[in-house]
Order: C-alpha cells, then sequence, then structure tokens
C-alpha cells in the first residue's frame, strides 16, 4: 500500500482537530460523524461537508472503506451488568464500543484514538485495561502515551493519552517533544489589537491580582484560577476546558482571550473560519485536541506503516529470490526452452 495517499474516518469529530493533523500527512477524511450541531456548523464551514449525526445510531457497514480509524471519544464510566463478564458487558453503555464495532466490522489497517490522561488511573486503571484488552482481541497492536501539547509546540499545558493501533506487527514509538526554538510563545498567539468586550470589570481584575501568587510575573501571562481561589500565573495557558467559567483563563488578570487565541492555542492555523459566537467556540476549543499534537502523531505512524511496508517487502523479495535460487539447482528442474 502506498502510504503516501491514505483514507480515514474522523469519529466524534468536534470541530476536526484530528483531521487537520491527519491530513497534513496525506490522509484524505471518506467520512466524519459527531453528534453536536453547534460543532457540525463550525466543522462544515471549514471541511465543507456535514458530518453524520449520532454514531451509535449508524451501522458500520455504511461507512465507506478506510485505512485509518480516528477518535477523540468521550470517556464514560463503564458499566458491568450484575455479575457478567465478556464483551458486551464490559464496554455496556460506553461510546468506545462504538468504535470496536467499527474495528471488528471494517478491520482498517490503523487507528489513533485520543482521551483525557485521567482514563490510564480510572477505576483503579480498570477502564484502560478493559479498553486495551478489547483492542488486542480484535488483532491490533496496541501502543499508549501520555503527552502534553506543551512539549509539541503550543502554549498549553494540555495531557493527553494517545492510543494507538496497527493489525500488522508494526513498530512504533511515539513523537520525540520538538525543540524548544520551534515551540511557539504566547507573544507569538496573542492578538495585539483587543476589543474592550473581551476586558473584564475593574473589580474582577482588581480581585485577581490581589491573589496572583507572584506580583512581579513578567508579562504576558495567562492566569489559572484554581478550586482554592489561588491565582497562578504561567507563560502558557492551563488546558482549555469546554465546561469552565467565563474567566477560568485570563490574559494579564485583564481579559479573556478571544476566539482566535483559543484556537492558537489549540495550535489551529488563522485559515480556520470562525462562524459560531464566542461561548461556542470557546466550548468547542475546549472540546477539541492540540493539532501539533495530532500532527506529530500522524507522521510518526505513517513513517511506521512505510517502513513495515518496506521491510515486508524486502523480506518477500529475498524468500523469492531463495525459493528461485533452489528451483535452479534441483536437479528435476528442467529450463522451459528443453521443453517442446
Amino acid at each position: 500500500m502506498n502510504w503516501n495517499n491514505f483514507t480515514f474516518i474522523d469519529l466524534f469529530a468536534g470541530i476536526g482537530g484530528i483531521r487537520l493533523g491527519f491530513e497534513s500527512v496525506g490522509g484524505k477524511c471518506v467520512f466524519s460523524s459527531e453528534f453536536d450541531e453547534d460543532a457540525c456548523k463550525t466543522y462544515e464551514a471549514n471541511f465543507h461537508e456535514h458530518p453524520a449525526g449520532d454514531i451509535t445510531k449508524i451501522p458500520a457497514w455504511t461507512i465507506p472503506d478506510f485505512d485509518i480509524l480516528l477518535g477523540g471519544f468521550p470517556c464514560q464510566a463503564f458499566s458491568i451488568i450484575g455479575k457478567k463478564e465478556g464483551f458486551a458487558n464490559e464496554t455496556c453503555g460506553t461510546l468506545f464500543f462504538d468504535i470496536e464495532r467499527i474495528l471488528k466490522i471494517k478491520r482498517p489497517k490503523a487507528f489513533m484514538l485520543e482521551n483525557v490522561r485521567n482514563l490510564v488511573s480510572h477505576d483503579n486503571g480498570k477502564t484502560f485495561h478493559v479498553i486495551r484488552t478489547h483492542l488486542e482481541a480484535l488483532g491490533y497492536h496496541v501502543y499508549a502515551q501520555v503527552l502534553n501539547a506543551l512539549d509539541y509546540g503550543v502554549p498549553q499545558k494540555r495531557e493527553r493519552i494517545i492510543i494507538v493501533g496497527f493489525l500488522d506487527d508494526v513498530k512504533f514509538e511515539f513523537p520525540e517533544p520538538v525543540e524548544l526554538s520551534e515551540r511557539k510563545t504566547l507573544s507569538d498567539i496573542l492578538e495585539t489589537d483587543v476589543d474592550e468586550k473581551y476586558y473584564v470589570r475593574d473589580e474582577i481584575r482588581l480581585s485577581r491580582l490581589e491573589r496572583l501568587k507572584d506580583k512581579n510575573y513578567p508579562k504576558p501571562y495567562i492566569s489559572h484560577e484554581n478550586m482554592s481561589g489561588s491565582n497562578t500565573p504561567h507563560p502558557y495557558s492551563s488546558a482549555l476546558r469546554a465546561g469552565a467559567s467565563a474567566n477560568y483563563i485570563l490574559i494579564n488578570d485583564e481579559r479573556r482571550p478571544t476566539e482566535r487565541e483559543l484556537l492558537r492555542i489549540q495550535g489551529f492555523p488563522d485559515t480556520y473560519k470562525i462562524v459560531v459566537p464566542y461561548g461556542k467556540i470557546k466550548k468547542q476549543t475546549g472540546n477539541s485536541v492540540a493539532v501539533p499534537v495530532i500532527k506529530a502523531v500522524a507522521k510518526q505512524m505513517i513513517t511506521s506503516l512505510k517502513e513495515y511496508n518496506a521491510a515486508e517487502e524486502k523480506k518477500n523479495g529475498n524468500a523469492a529470490k531463495i525459493k528461485g535460487f533452489k528451483a535452479v539447482n534441483n536437479p528435476d528442474y528442467i529450463p522451459l526452452e528443453y521443453i517442446s
């Protein structure tokens, strides 16, 4: 197979962050699915297609054939019915089941899944154990690692588990962090001419500054108010969250990030279209992925698949040569020119 051109499906597509990562290495999306209609509106504006709706209602056989399955699936608590064990019960009530049933029917060469880092420790590790066990039971070789967006070029501390699987015994290593010189800083992503509507009221600003842990912290910074009420500045954003309060993060304790800045914090290009109000973009970016992380993983996956194919071709070529050599040296072998 030529991995310079491959196909993928984009499940739990959100606003297409994972899609952007795999398109960057030559992939073509042949199917997308997203439940949230506002996210679909943003997705359609940028990719010129409206994702199919609820994946739980879409039969796997109706999905076009594809090479790689992609999905940033929501993590719900796994439910085991009674004391029964087994395939259906372990995955009941979770959207992982829908990934599993599609993998089982369509048998793509590879997959990449993304989720919160707490997936590893959820239910004392049982949830992740069930996921990994079921993926391996389908015949996939599975790799998993928590990656931090800060290490891949965006000013956001966002730790997410990436789960990668291959049908063949592909050797895979997760991408190394990028050089410091290649990482964007807050100064790189902040806008200079910002409308007054993003600025907080004086009482909020003064309250935040009063509780700022380091009052001499150099600008620009992004502060994050934690549950206890302390206000901590950083030269990067804390992880964007879909359901966070309006002032969850503030730039220099003065204003909220703009829509474009929220997208830049996640590594979306400036060509990305904004077609919904601020509150919805805030939710959508909080639910999305850090695009540079996905790009790095996608590049590594395709490199590994190409290396596997090259090794297999070499192995098969050598096997054919050896077989031909034995045939020529077989005393019962008769060259074609002597057969009348």
